[in-house]
């Protein structure tokens, strides 16, 4: 079950008022347009964010991946790309997780999606990972990963979302977003310098608090 204090569906779609219900611990989620909840959200503060050496040996594990970004709605788009996305989700959690229409659908949709962005992750001129994510002036929300799980490097899900990391640093990004903080296995998400996390009511830098929650 995703981790939700609260939910809420906007209709001001503004940079200023997605800002703010960031600000507030509101990510955008896939159930439909504007429908926003409320949870354990972690994000990266940009102006304190430096490579750690574990984020160098990851680069240097997946060196030949390169990153391209589009904007949403997809052109091109292909029924391979939602397959990807199925048999990616089926097998990390289970059937029914994410169906390949709904990847269709946020990645094709303006009119039900609430993203504007996509990470497309190449290697030798072939697509082998995307990230669908939402996209303002200050704040990139990177949210739903997914790659092939069968010719990608061992290290693939940390190196799309340490380019994704570095991207928005380069491009002077205020916050980039990861996703929820849920499961023991969300630690992964923490090995970025400047990591933040919401608490309900506020932002916190208290890893070894929320490593204790998360167990």
């Amino acid at each position: 079950m995703y981790l939700s204090w609260n939910e809420k569906t906007i209709t001001d779609f503004s940079d200023k008022n997605i800002d703010k219900l960031y600000q507030e611990g509101y990510v955008f989620t896939r159930i439909k347009k504007g429908v926003m909840n409320q949870t354990r959200s972690v994000r990266i503060d940009l102006s304190q964010f430096e490579l750690s050496s574990e984020n160098r040996r990851v680069l240097r594990k997946t060196e030949n991946l390169n990153l391209e970004i589009k904007n949403l709605p997809l052109e091109n788009y292909s029924w391979e790309i939602g397959k990807l996305a199925k048999d990616f989700y089926t097998q990390k959690f289970g059937d029914g997780t994410f169906s390949a229409n709904k990847i269709k659908e946020l990645l094709n949709d303006k009119e039900k999606s609430n993203f504007n962005k996509v990470f497309i992750y190449t290697s030798d001129n072939e697509p082998l990972g995307y990230c669908i994510s939402a996209e303002t002036k200050t704040i990139i929300h990177y949210c739903y990963p997914f790659y092939d799980l069968e010719k990608s490097p061992k290290d693939m899900g940390l190196g799309m979302m340490t380019r994704a990391v570095l991207w928005a640093s380069e491009n002077n990004k205020k916050y980039i977003y990861l996703g929820s903080l849920q499961r023991p296995t969300d630690t992964y998400k923490l090995q970025f310098a400047g990591i933040e996390w919401f608490d309900g009511k506020n932002w916190q830098t208290n890893l070894a608090e929320l490593k204790t929650i998360l167990k």
